[in-house]
């Protein structure tokens, strides 16, 4: 049996185009499949529309969460509810084509992968985010920890063993596509065009965005604070270039009284100093979320075709 995770939130105005294209897409090459919508705390009439939709296919499950939890918790949920012996990840809006889980499922079965992870080659409409959003897998490439990464996002499918690894990841602070990276595994890549938004507006508004960046950031990577190493090396070769000339200057008689003590004492290290502050108080926020404890989401309700579970 195949799982397909769709997290949903405010997406009433594409989830009849969402739906049909996402069941005709699986049911094209397999007839045993469930798709789990984890709507993620919706406002509008999402879940009365999915629950609709499960009357009229059993396959379709809802996975309805107490509040919004984010993206990234969203997935979570449904890949921990998820009983397919493969599992797929993809969007609610569209931008990933439902039809590619046909590629990614012969490339998992008669391929012998066992993690297949859409690959963006461009994306369709928003110039300014999409250029945004290829600085940042350029930058990620680059100093993440990680082997293929590539430029995947959360479109992707996995054979049960991974999903298990994956899930056994409990951090608070998550960033899926690296941990699909990080837990191993034969991986696969499958290559497309990322579509436009069918209907509505992005959900992932660009501070949200940044801010999922930097989790992926210090999550995967040791630059930023290794990047404090190097600003107080600088500032120290800095503060000894500034000392030498100003002992040169004051033996020449041409040095300016009063300008060296401010310049050198806020100017050098009273920013690097907040540069250090600035970063070591991500990783302790981050530190503190992860001794919290506290669940990644809770779940309202179940609908999974015989009992809904709180």
């Amino acid at each position: 049996m195949i799982s397909v995770v769709v997290p949903i939130y405010n997406e009433e105005l594409l989830l009849d185009e969402l739906v049909r294209r996402t069941v005709s897409a699986i049911e094209s090459f397999i007839s045993d499949y469930e798709v789990i919508f984890v709507d993620d705390g919706s406002t509008d009439t999402s879940l009365s529309k999915l629950l609709s939709f499960r009357k009229d296919n059993s396959h379709i499950k809802v996975l309805s969460l107490s509040r919004n939890f984010g993206h990234q918790a969203a997935f979570t949920a449904g890949l921990e509810f998820a009983k397919g012996d493969i599992v797929a990840m993809m969007d609610g809006d569209l931008q990933d084509p439902p039809e590619l889980l046909a590629d990614m499922y012969s490339m998992i079965r008669k391929g012998g992968f066992d993690v297949v992870s859409g690959r963006k080659t461009r994306r369709k409409g928003q110039k300014r985010r999409s250029f945004y959003t290829f600085l940042f897998h350029l930058l990620f490439n680059k100093i993440a920890e990680l082997e293929n990464i590539g430029n995947a996002g959360n479109f992707s499918m996995m054979i049960r063993d991974a999903v298990d690894a994956l899930v056994l990841m409990k951090e608070k602070t998550r960033y899926l596509p690296g941990l699909r990276s990080f837990i191993g595994f034969r991986q696969g890549f499958i290559d497309f065009v990322r579509d436009d938004r069918f209907e509505g507006e992005p959900k992932m508004s660009m501070t949200k965005l940044l801010r999922l960046a930097g989790d992926a950031i210090l999550s995967f990577s040791r630059l930023p604070i290794r990047l404090c190493l190097y600003l107080g090396l600088i500032g120290v070769v800095v503060f000894l270039a500034a000392g030498i000339y100003l002992l040169v200057a004051k033996a020449m008689h041409f040095a300016v009284p009063g300008w060296s003590s401010t310049l050198l004492s806020l100017y050098f290290l009273g920013s690097i100093q907040l540069v250090f502050l600035g970063i070591i108080g991500e990783y302790i926020y981050r530190i503190y979320k992860e001794s919290q404890n506290r669940p990644l989401y809770f779940v309202k309700k179940y609908y999974n075709g015989s009992q809904a579970e709180k």
